[in-house]
């Protein structure tokens, strides 16, 4: 009973991350007779509280009958790479390491989670993408950093 409290709680806790996202496009890489082919999925993420920060993933999107119904699990195969697009200051009370964006990966299972963490030292805002489950986590990983205007 309790693992399906935890299973829901965490399920609740990626649907509330609030992030602006835009999906940039999309390029095929395997055709599928029925139901849409497999993809690379190229997405923006504004930073919520950085002024001029995005981030672009781009992750494996499995098509075919599962992919269209939303049942497919798509593969921990992804890339990420911050810009700066104007100067970089860090707002007051910024925590050290936050939660910013997740991408589902698969119906309420598997998704891709982007964390915020703060580089005092370099003056830098380090970027990571991961795979994660409901139960556990995954090794694939993606970084991506940007410096913080003086």
């Amino acid at each position: 009973m309790k693992s399906i409290f935890a299973i829901a709680a965490a399920c609740l806790a990626l649907a509330s991350v609030a992030h602006a996202d835009t999906r940039i496009g999309s390029i095929s890489t395997n055709f599928r007779l029925v139901g849409p082919n497999d993809k690379i999925v190229i997405q923006r993420f504004d930073d919520p509280k950085v002024k001029n920060v995005a981030c672009y993933a781009s992750f494996a999107q499995t098509g075919g009958v599962n992919g269209a119904l939303g049942i497919a699990t798509d593969p921990s195969e992804f890339a990420l790479s911050c810009i700066a697009h104007g100067p970089v200051a860090l707002p007051a009370n910024l925590p050290d390491k936050e939660q910013m964006a997740a991408i589902s990966a698969s119906f309420l299972v598997k998704h891709f989670v982007l964390y915020r963490m703060v580089d005092p030292d370099k003056s830098a805002l380090v970027y990571v993408l991961m795979s994660t489950k409901i139960i556990h986590g995954s090794p694939a990983n993606a970084v991506s950093a940007v410096p913080v205007t003086p």
